[in-house]
């Protein structure tokens, strides 16, 4: 089983207390945004392949690593160099590298990548800017990681509503980004991806199958994935999103460009309903809820040992 903690929200900067308390107890409820239901996923090394982290914000959970410890991990950081009026409550891009420097060195080089995502273009924000941030992160992650993933803003109905002046990038502007970033990534030796951005820049050198794949997370840990064909494929790439336990309109970064919540307000009385000793994310389990246990097995081809971190974490910082 894959367990995905962050296409709805950012646990590792927000919720590292709850979900190291999921660990110790090893199993999380999950309720579905749609519909309500709820369901119950065992964690447990040996059924649980890999645990999935997207996060703007790593520092929260270093400390911690060594309590995952014998869970396989991949984790994927967003960096970008965007200012308060963008990004409301995200740590400034030079803390966001360093500590995914000390992640890197922890969990290895191979389980961890990097996201340069949303791309939009503005007067402030402008073709020049990108290029000239893009490399000057390149030059100081090389080595801490082989996989750069980029994707241009889509303009969802949440994303116009909290970002109205926001445009889409033309086409001339994607391939002017592709071509540079590309020169860049062959600098730093980084492989450049798209996710769901169509072919247009494979001609650069791009590889747009998706950011998660089966290939990406294989690498990862170490193993063969023997998943069924079509579980976990959610939309039109091939990336193995697992089962999400996070939860919609509770990411307090404040990014307005987030797709994942519909405003501010409403994220900060889920904050409230918060509770990091409850299996749910956001509140408890109802008398009208009816929890289905997943009985899902591992996929990994051969079990022989799980991966172990690259070294055993010692914070240098306060």
């Amino acid at each position: 089983m894959i367990i995905n903690t962050g296409s709805r929200t950012d646990i590792p900067a927000f919720f590292p207390k709850w979900f190291l308390n999921r660990i110790s107890e090893g199993f999380v409820y999950s309720r579905n945004p749609f519909n309500g239901d709820v369901y119950r996923y065992e964690l447990n090394p040996k059924i649980t392949d890999v645990l999935c982290f997207c996060t703007k914000n790593p520092r929260p959970m270093i400390k911690h690593l060594d309590e995952i410890n014998d869970y396989n991990q991949f984790w994927f950081v967003t960096i970008t160099p965007y200012g308060r009026d963008i990004e409301v409550n995200v740590p400034d891009y030079r803390k966001v590298i360093k500590s995914f420097k000390e992640l890197s060195e922890v969990v290895g080089n191979q389980r961890v990548a990097w996201r340069y995502d949303p791309i939009f273009i503005s007067e402030k924000y402008d073709l020049d800017f990108h290029i000239n941030k893009f490399e000057e992160m390149a030059s100081e992650l090389e080595g801490f990681t082989h996989d750069c993933t980029i994707s241009f803003i889509d303009l969802y109905k949440k994303v116009l509503r909290n970002f109205p002046e926001v445009k889409e990038v033309t086409i001339d502007e994607q391939l002017k980004i592709g071509e540079n970033f590309a020169k860049i990534a062959e600098k730093y030796c980084f492989k450049m991806k798209t996710c769901v951005e169509g072919t247009l820049l494979d001609q650069f050198g791009f590889d747009s199958s998706g950011c998660m794949t089966q290939q990406v997370l294989e690498k990862a840990i170490g193993f063969n994935l023997k998943v069924p064909k079509g579980k976990y494929i959610i939309r039109d790439c091939n990336c193995l999103f697992g089962r999400d336990i996070g939860a919609y309109n509770t990411c307090l970064h404040g990014c307005r460009y987030c797709y994942a919540n519909s405003n501010m307000k409403l994220v900060k009385r889920n904050q409230k309903l918060h509770n990091p000793d409850s299996p749910l994310l956001i509140g408890d389990v109802n008398d009208s809820d009816v929890v289905t246990e997943v009985n899902e097995p591992s996929y990994i081809e051969t079990r022989e040992k799980v991966l172990p971190l690259k070294r055993t974490f010692q914070s240098t910082l306060l």
